[in-house]
């Protein structure tokens, strides 16, 4: 059984676009202890856009 706080919490990326659309990944906590933007694709807008981690 996974524990609740876990090292690779799973998050959702939200597109700063503003469609609403979003991925869901997971993220390691000791590498990357701030919110993580990444710039991936927003089928809604047929663009590449950054995403922000959202809590």
């Amino acid at each position: 059984m996974a524990k609740r706080n876990d090292l690779r919490p799973i998050i959702k990326l939200r597109s700063t676009a503003g469609t609403g659309f979003t991925y869901v990944t997971r993220k390691n906590r000791r590498n990357s202890p701030d919110r993580v933007v990444i710039r991936k694709y927003d089928p809604q807008i047929r663009q590449h856009v950054d995403f922000r981690e959202e809590r």
